[in-house]
């Protein structure tokens, strides 16, 4: 039998399973571009489950398919019981998405077991693989929302009854649509013993400093705020300024003022306005109504509630002045997280040993290892994304990166499982 240590993925197998994945929810740019659009419980995310479950099938997997649609594929380890190790992330996408975002960190994780398997490696725990029901919060919010029901951090029956942001359908009808709403309760009655995340960066970051590995050190925290900014319609050309009460104009201030924000703050503050919505939307109209997102996020929870204060009193003083009214609704708020010390030297000491140059750094993004870390040990492994790319369809890693990023995970998860 190989020695565990020197145990390496099949990159080629793991390559043609991501580029299988990648043709459910094609989407082709001008310049040959291919990304993918498999938002969340959408007929095309349930195609992307059916054909990873069958991977699942495959390799002899117990499958379990929890009340919120998570997945978890599990292989057997030698003591019945064993909490597992286990790997993961998403499979679903934003509309204009990648093949890589999340789907890495889910086929990395079959590629594993397959390793496993192949060469007949035994492993005292339990080795299990999932995928969370909408991670990208693009169709229905918030975001990471089943692995948030996972862990007990939101009740099933709230997460049930959200309506999606794009039809208003009803998240517990859309999973019985797909076939997806499983018998398995959640939160999970027992937690994993460990939990690995393989992910691409999403930013520049390993690229500009030529490092394969990121070491990653825990999550910003992120708020998501949902403004209405109602004012008076009129019309464009009889309205004079002085009498105008005007919520494009508060929207476009708020924009202004949250880049200003961010800069003012510096460090890892950043401010971003991703959605704005006219109503009526025509050229000649001074709007009704705007509605509008604003997503601030901070590696630091006292900073990042400093910008949250600093937002609302903006909002305050700009309606106040334009005389509109600037309604404020939550979508997502998530305390930044710190993942597992032990973890974290594990993940990079292996990287090393692998022969790979690495750097700790945070993760600007959320993702589901944020949850997991509220009940068992945690941390990720970042791969370079080519120019910085993601949540657009020209995302890229290097097949070599994937390689790469997949050998540390393997050896992270024997570390964890025990091989006997």
């Amino acid at each position: 039998m190989t020695d565990p240590l020197d145990l390496r993925v099949d990159a080629e197998r793991l390559w043609a399973r991501l580029e299988a994945l990648g043709e459910i929810g094609a989407v082709h740019g001008p310049h040959g571009e291919r990304g993918n659009a498999r938002l969340a419980l959408t007929d095309a995310d349930r195609d992307g489950r059916d054909l990873v479950v069958g991977w699942m099938r495959d390799l002899g997997l117990s499958i379990t398919i929890d009340a919120i649609g998570n997945v978890v594929g599990t292989r057997a380890g030698t003591d019945p019981d064993a909490a597992a190790v286990m790997m993961g992330s998403h499979i679903d996408t934003v509309r204009t998405g990648g093949r890589f975002d999340g789907n890495l960190g889910v086929l990395a994780g079959l590629e594993v077991i397959e390793t496993l398997e192949q060469h007949g490696v035994a492993t005292r725990r339990p080795v299990s693989v999932a995928f969370f029901t909408d991670e990208e919060g693009a169709r229905f919010q918030p975001d990471m929302l089943g692995s948030l029901v996972y862990v007990g951090g939101m009740a099933l029956e709230d997460a049930l009854d959200v309506h999606a942001a794009d039809d208003g359908t009803r998240l517990a009808d859309e999973l019985t649509r797909i076939g997806y709403a499983g018998a398995t309760p959640c939160p999970a009655a027992h937690a994993p013993h460990a939990y690995v995340e393989l992910h691409i960066e999403q930013g520049p970051v390993l690229e500009d400093e030529g490092i394969v590995i990121g070491v990653v050190t825990g999550v910003q925290g992120i708020s998501w705020t949902e403004l209405k900014i109602t004012g008076q319609s009129a019309h464009a050309g009889t309205t004079p300024m002085r009498l105008r009460r005007d919520p494009g104009y508060v929207a476009a201030e708020v924009v202004t003022g949250m880049r200003a924000l961010a800069n003012a703050m510096g460090g890892t503050q950043v401010a971003t306005v991703g959605l704005v919505r006219f109503e009526p939307n025509l050229v000649n109209v001074v709007p009704a109504s705007v509605t509008m997102t604003v997503d601030l996020r901070n590696t630091d929870e006292v900073l990042l509630r400093q910008a949250e204060s600093v937002f609302g009193e903006l909002c305050q003083r700009l309606a106040a002045d334009e005389g509109v009214t600037v309604e404020r609704r939550t979508l997502a708020r998530f305390e930044p997280v710190e993942f597992h010390q032990e973890m974290i030297s594990l993940v990079e000491t292996t990287a090393q040993r692998l022969g790979h140059t690495t750097r700790r750094m945070p993760s600007g993004a959320g993702h589901d290892a944020q949850m997991l870390a509220r009940v068992c040990p945690t941390s990720m492994v970042f791969v370079p994304s080519v120019g910085g790319l993601s949540h657009n369809i020209a995302e890229h890693t290097h097949p070599e990166h994937v390689a790469a990023g997949a050998d540390v995970l393997l050896q992270v998860v024997l570390a964890r499982a025990d091989t006997v």
